[in-house]
């Protein structure tokens, strides 16, 4: 199996955990809120679905998606909202989820099918199959979060969790970039553990900067899906401390984040 090929499986295996969870559902757990602020169960799928097309557009119609760019670059804080608005509006959730279905079908089948050395257009730099299918799952997995909170469901890590670390990583620079802050020119250390024990490296052994801690617990704060203060996160240097403050995976505007979990007495 291609590395290519295995990056696609777990895309798929990803999207197949997040459909068991919100295939069950019935209407009103549908429309309950998650922790997105105004994004509801639907919102999420709604999301996904647009953006497994907005992907499908970008591998199979560059010109077109080239229109898809520019409305971004005319609306950066809302055209992703007003997507899912949309298909919330315009679908029941059956529709809504027949939907997402029937296009990450679609994109699973061009992706594997494309030559080894496409490159596909994307809102920052254009992307290889396997690097467009990381941010898929990535995504996948970060609004599945949102789902699985809603729901008050518990999610077992999974080493799908290698390839959203791997993405949070490599999307140091980005980080500072949005914000318009010059990133440390130093490389930082990583070192992520897994549930089993292993431990998951990037950046040199020797650096000075580093960043340890439970790969699921880096995951959330990459993807902004947990307060960096509820994870067992650590930083050793001030460049690497403030990169947790800023750390973001997926690519746009920086995002709000989430607020500290509250006590039991409604305090931290």
């Amino acid at each position: 199996m291609s590395a290519v090929v295995a990056v696609i499986d777990d895309l798929r295996e990803e999207s197949d955990e997040l459909d068991a969870l919100v295939g069950v559902l019935d209407a009103e757990a549908w429309r309950g809120p998650t922790p997105a602020a105004r994004w509801t169960v639907a919102h999420q799928i709604a999301h996904l679905s647009w953006t497994d097309e907005v992907a499908l557009l970008a591998a199979t119609e560059p010109d077109r998606f080239g229109d898809e760019v520019a409305k971004a670059l005319a609306a950066p804080e809302t055209f992703v909202h007003e997507a899912a608005d949309a298909l919330v509006a315009d679908h029941a959730p059956d529709a809504l989820l027949a939907r997402w279905r029937e296009g990450r079908q679609r994109l699973d089948k061009v992706l594997r099918n494309a030559p080894a050395a496409t490159r596909i257009p994307w809102y920052g730099p254009p992307m290889g199959i396997a690097s467009l299918a990381s941010a898929r799952l990535m995504e996948t997995w970060a609004h599945g979060q949102d789902v699985a909170d809603a729901l008050g469901a518990t999610r077992t890590p999974t080493a799908r969790l290698r390839h959203v670390a791997r993405i949070g990583a490599r999307a140091r620079n980005y980080a500072y970039a949005v914000r318009g802050i010059t990133a440390p020119e130093e490389e930082f250390r990583i070192e992520l553990h897994t549930p089993d024990g292993e431990m998951i490296a990037y950046g040199p052994e020797g650096a000075a900067q580093r960043v340890t801690g439970p790969i699921l617990d880096f995951c959330l704060l990459v993807t902004q899906r947990a307060h960096r203060s509820d994870l067992a996160v650590t930083a050793e240097g001030r460049e690497a401390d403030q990169w947790l403050g800023i750390a973001q995976a997926f690519a746009g505007p920086p995002g709000p984040g989430r607020p500290p979990r509250a006590e039991p007495d409604g305090h931290r």
